[in-house]
């Protein structure tokens, strides 16, 4: 079990890089370009807040999967604007072999259901592949219509794209989604539909998790993390490790906690697990963060808020199997961060073993002891070295 536990951590690491690749498009605040694992964990967000505009029969777990992973060939093949000058046959041959390589990291079982869901989204002809390809062509439009400072251009292409380009499918597809961008534009003429644009406000709103800032930096040590491209992996973590929980869970639920746990930091922060240790002043971040959760949750409607807003309480509770579980493989993605850009937080907070064990390990244990058992194993040598045991 140790080797296949090995090889899971080996592909979620190699997953991380993604990250390190830019996107044409801005987030919301115009500030810098989004990453693709950010993309990718928006995207998640949309199918998940979007749902209800879908075909009753799609499937939105295996959405939300299919939008996890899509993105994960641009590591070895690269992100490609629509507005290059690009080989696609070409690209479409890179971005097989890099899935081939990624998703051979894995056991073989996962590592072939990763694979065949790649594949079917890239078909883009089943109905869950295709809500996620809708939902792939309209999010980039409108990070650009709402964007604070876009520039000019990224407006052209918008208007290129939906009249000529691969959204331009939007408009018989999913027109809800189509002719509001249009409106957005000035050049609509059907009215947009309220269960898109309340939707939508919170979706836009949720983007400002792309600037909150974690202790934890990326695995090169070139910056620290973000919120959202830390919910991203997390949400692989969950679903590749799920076999390893102590108790029986729900992959799809997990997933979906791990997607929103994180949402509150918009408002409250984030507050980093080797920081204060004050019992007042935790306290008070907890008071914070449900207030935080009022607010964005409540911005859906009825009873879609509720349901967001419970599945957020039943994660921080951490009482339920499912909870249990996702609360310790949150655990257990920055220690993997610490271990490749050497030391990272603990370095910074001067943190030793037991403290460790105490603060993360012990919650770890709780949920996926047999990952702890690995982890810790891996992380021995570093604290061994740095004269913290």
């Amino acid at each position: 079990m140790t080797m296949r536990l090995q090889r899971q951590f080996d592909f979620l690491l190699e997953a991380e890089k993604l990250r390190r690749i830019e996107r044409q498009n801005l987030i919301l605040d115009g500030s810098r370009a989004e990453n693709s694992a950010e993309h990718s964990w928006h995207l998640a967000l949309y199918a998940l807040a979007l749902a209800p505009l879908a075909d009753p029969d799609v499937n939105v777990d295996r959405v939300i999967r299919m939008l996890l992973l899509h993105d994960l060939v641009e590591i070895d093949a690269g992100d490609h604007p629509i507005t290059d000058d690009v080989d696609w046959e070409a690209v479409a041959v890179s971005e097989l072999a890099a899935a081939q390589r990624l998703f051979g990291l894995l056991p073989e079982d996962q590592g072939a259901e990763l694979f065949d869901l790649w594949r079917e989204f890239e078909a883009g002809e089943s109905l869950d592949a295709r809500f996620a390809k809708h939902l792939d062509h309209c999010q980039p439009i409108f990070q650009t219509l709402y964007c604070a400072d876009a520039p000019e251009f990224h407006f052209d292409v918008v208007r290129e794209n939906l009249s000529t380009g691969r959204a331009a499918a939007l408009e018989t597809q999913f027109p809800k989604a189509y002719h509001h961008a249009m409106n957005l534009l000035g050049q609509g003429s059907v009215p947009s539909c309220a269960t898109l644009t309340q939707r939508l406000e919170f979706l836009n709103q949720a983007d400002a998790l792309k600037l909150v800032l974690r202790a934890s930096k990326l695995g090169d040590g070139s910056r620290r993390e973000n919120s959202a491209e830390h919910s991203w992996h997390i949400m692989l973590y969950g679903w590749i490790l799920a076999e390893h929980s102590a108790h029986d869970v729900d992959v799809g639920r997990i997933v979906q906690m791990l997607l929103l746990h994180d949402l509150v930091e918009i408002d409250a922060g984030d507050t980093p697990i080797h920081g204060t240790q004050d019992p007042a002043a935790l306290a008070a971040l907890e008071a914070k963060e449900a207030t935080a959760a009022e607010r964005l949750f409540h911005l859906l409607p009825h009873p879609q808020g509720s349901a967001f807003h419970g599945l957020w309480t039943e994660f921080e509770a951490a009482e339920s199997p499912d909870a249990i579980y996702a609360k310790s493989i949150d655990r257990v993605q920055p220690i993997f961060l610490n271990l490749l850009n050497g030391g990272g937080s603990w370095v910074e907070y001067d943190v030793s073993l037991s403290q460790l064990e105490e603060r993360v390990g012990v919650k770890v244990a709780r949920g996926v002891p047999e990952v702890w058992t690995h982890v810790r194993a891996e992380l021995l040598p570093w604290f061994e070295a740095a004269g913290r045991v």
